[in-house]
């Protein structure tokens, strides 16, 4: 069993197809094809069923695959120990953002960790959750910016902060003149709401049970969308607080808050309990702890 095997295990689960795997893996197929069979059979199990159109784990293979993958994190280590010597915080930090809090999060921390951490760029990777939960249980990504619940074996939570929910309308809108606007009342909206598959559509939903069983709703691909549509005179939509401070405003559309008691959200960081670069998750940590926003509140590490 070699560390080249157990590399090529892993790009066949990614990618499940052996075609693709190999291409990633930079060698032909046969060659990845033959050291797949090779282990397989020095281990006697079956990793992978293989069809026409499509490859799987097996329920042993899957198993194995995850061990595979902490192998090899484990294995990168030794080099990235010689790399960074005793500083953790040099090399790039490979990190997953959902949708509705990348593009209002990442401008507020990236300048201070161009202070506290120059050597090491962040690789941002945008995506669902059920995405992010995978490449972070894969090793694509070292950690994720994500919303609570986030209950996945072998990672681990840190809680960022909490954050209330806001209704948008348009400016001429009838309840733009309110002082606060009570979660049953989108009910009776067209209520413009992201994708399915997007945990913030999800805990929207949850706050505002009537939407999902008597209100029209509407999608959109992001936020920046949908709020230009509300600006259009389409609808009204919630957004979290941070999506709605003052550098986002539009003059054709009004930020009117929740009665009490406030839908909101809590923004956890998670990252795999093996990961090796724990100063640097604190330093990700740290930045966003450090944002000065009064529409967030940020959890204080005991």
């Amino acid at each position: 069993m070699t560390l080249s095997e157990l590399r090529f295990i892993v790009a066949v689960a990614r990618e499940r197809n052996f075609r693709r795997a190999a291409e990633k893996s930079f060698v032909s197929q046969p060659a990845l094809s033959l050291a797949v069979k090779k282990l397989e059979d020095e281990l006697g199990v079956m990793l992978f069923e293989r069809s026409r159109s499509d490859v799987s784990m097996t329920p042993v293979g899957e198993r194995i695959v995850e061990q595979a993958i902490r192998t090899l994190e484990e294995a990168g280590r030794i080099k990235e120990l010689a790399k960074q010597g005793n500083n953790q915080l040099i090399g790039t930090f490979k990190l997953g953002v959902i949708y509705s809090v990348g593009p209002y999060l990442l401008p507020e921390i990236i300048p201070p960790l161009r202070k506290s951490a120059p050597d090491m760029p962040l690789e941002v990777e945008e995506n669902l959750t059920a995405n992010l939960e995978t490449q972070l249980r894969n090793g694509n990504i070292d950690a994720a910016i994500i919303a609570l619940p986030f209950d996945i074996p072998g990672i681990k939570l840190q809680l960022l902060y909490e954050e209330e929910f806001v209704v948008v309308v348009p400016a001429d809108h009838a309840w733009a003149g309110r002082k606060s606007i009570n979660p049953d009342d989108l009910a009776e909206e067209k209520v413009l709401l992201l994708n399915t598959g997007h945990c913030f559509s999800n805990q929207v939903l949850l706050a505002c049970p009537d939407l999902s069983r008597k209100g029209e709703m509407l999608q959109g691909n992001s936020l920046e969308t949908i709020r230009n549509m509300v600006a259009s005179n389409l609808g009204i939509t919630v957004l979290p607080a941070s999506a709605a401070v003052e550098r986002y405003q539009n003059p054709l559309i009004k930020v009117v808050p929740f009665e009490a008691p406030v839908p909101k959200r809590q923004i956890a960081l998670a990252w795999r309990k093996s990961y090796g670069r724990e100063k640097a998750v604190d330093e990700i940590a740290h930045a966003i702890r450090g944002i000065q926003s009064e529409c967030i509140q940020v959890n204080k590490p005991h």
